[in-house]
């Protein structure tokens, strides 16, 4: 997926712009980048750096003096190297994206056709986030600019630009990404993660709405443009992507993986001795579980951090299958002779789940039963890429649909209703190609009600292949 964060700061934005992007390593792998901008010599500084080997910090500490400056813009990116400056009739300006632009070749080829020319190639292709800014550049103002591009895109887009003399966000027209609004004294700042505001100082003011445009000083936070109706925020957010202590559009990360656990656990007749978490993600929702189910909590597999941060880092996918499988340390004092119950986000592919449950049982589990805190991942995402896979093959209910269909995209819609004859079929492949004594997922109403938005305004085509929009509701 991926972060921003822009820092206004009369007294230097530097140290915030730091660690307020080092606080959204948890949304993206591959790259990150700052940049600030010099009013005193009139200069931006930018620097970009590959994330596949070593933590942000380490990357950009050494670097800190050279970014001078009241404002300044970073990017966690899980897609292509950012940020880019730009020189055009609109000024010079920097600019990040969390974007997933599907119909990129077409808007490339547009582009190429009119005589634009692109420089930011990244592994041969066309950097989507460049893309962007000469989609903003073909307009004459930065806000007509910034519609251009949620008009002529398919996917998502959430911007950041820096400028002179102020930094402008623009959150994804459907809202799809969030933008949260900090301030503090002398400062505001733009954030994905409402996460970075309090150890920096800032107090959380609001939300930027689908579609909204606002720009920031060091003094001043103006709203350029009001915004939508619509939204179709990433039910992901919650169940995966978010870290626990944030917040969107008023429901916080860990409240709802607490509450949909609860509301599973309260309804579940199987009878376990414990409940557990997978880390990190799964914690908050088996916390729940256990509360609702009335059994303990127990930290019967634990996450070696310290050299095993994430799964997916490694650039080649054995590797990442490797790292999947040693970050995650079963304890077997506290499973030996357990009915043992796991709590994990999701199943995409199934890879982590392959290579950890026979090991449960090998360190004394008596029984292994799961729970997911979303439903079964029917269709690939169209709009923020979040399974990174490149066809729907790639999700594991796709293979087992065409086991059982000899056509991975026949009946889709009867595999996605729960307890459906095919679901429940597709649930029982699952739960005996890993060996699990049970697996529930949990229900898009469970979901939906922990969220505690209306279904219309919440994304949820990954789990039934719907969009919703024209909701009444709260608006």
């Amino acid at each position: 997926m991926g972060g921003i964060m822009g820092v206004a700061n009369r007294n230097g934005c530097r140290t915030d712009l730091f660690y307020g992007v080092d606080y959204h390593s948890h949304l993206g792998t591959r790259r990150a980048g700052m940049a600030t901008f010099n009013t005193e010599e009139e200069v931006f500084c930018r620097s970009i750096h590959s994330l596949e080997q070593s933590y942000f910090r380490t990357k950009f500490e050494k670097e800190l003096p050279k970014f001078k400056g009241d404002l300044g813009i970073g990017v966690i990116s899980d897609t292509d190297p950012q940020p880019i400056v730009i020189n055009s009739h609109l000024g010079k300006f920097s600019i990040v994206s969390v974007a997933h632009v599907t119909n990129l070749p077409a808007l490339e080829k547009k582009l190429l056709d009119k005589g634009v020319h692109f420089g930011e190639l990244s592994s041969g292709k066309t950097n989507q986030t460049e893309l962007i800014a000469l989609l903003i550049n073909s307009c004459d103002t930065f806000i007509d600019g910034i519609n251009h591009v949620f008009d002529l895109i398919e996917g998502s887009a959430s911007i950041l630009i820096l400028t002179p003399d102020r930094i402008i966000a623009a959150r994804d027209r459907l809202g799809r990404t969030p933008i949260v609004v900090g301030h503090k004294d002398g400062a505001y700042a733009f954030a994905t993660e409402s996460t970075v505001f309090p150890n920096l100082g800032y107090e959380h003011i609001r939300d930027l709405g689908p579609g909204e445009i606002a720009s920031i000083t060091t003094d001043t936070f103006e709203v350029l443009q009001a915004p939508e109706n619509d939204m179709q925020i990433c039910s992901f957010l919650w169940v995966y992507y978010g870290f626990p202590t944030s917040t969107y559009e008023g429901r916080n990360v860990e409240e709802v993986r607490f509450q949909s656990g609860y509301e599973m656990g309260k309804t579940d007749t199987t009878k376990v001795d414990c409940a557990c978490g997978i880390p990190d993600s799964g914690v908050g929702m088996a916390l729940g579980y256990a509360a609702g189910h009335n059994v303990p909590y127990m930290r019967c597999i634990s996450k070696y951090t310290p050299t095993w941060p994430r799964s997916f880092t490694p650039g080649e996918q054995s590797m990442r299958n490797l790292v999947a499988k040693m970050k995650l340390i079963p304890n077997s004092a506290m499973l030996k002779g357990k009915k043992a119950l796991f709590c994990d986000d999701s199943i995409v592919r199934g890879t982590q789940l392959n290579d950890n449950v026979s090991v449960l049982y090998s360190k004394g589990a008596k029984e292994v039963h799961m729970r997911i805190a979303c439903p079964p991942l029917i269709y690939g995402c169209r709009y923020i890429g979040f399974t990174s896979s490149k066809s729907d093959m790639e999700l594991l209910t796709r293979r087992i649909i065409e086991q059982l269909e000899g056509d991975a995209n026949k009946n889709l819609e009867l595999y996605a209703k729960t307890d459906s004859p095919q679901y429940n079929a597709m649930v029982e492949k699952i739960r005996e190609k890993f060996g699990l004594t049970s697996l529930k997922f949990n229900t898009i109403e469970t979901l939906v009600k922990a969220i505690g938005l209306p279904k219309c305004k919440i994304c949820t085509h990954c789990f039934d292949g719907s969009s919703r929009f024209g909701c009444k509701c709260h608006q």
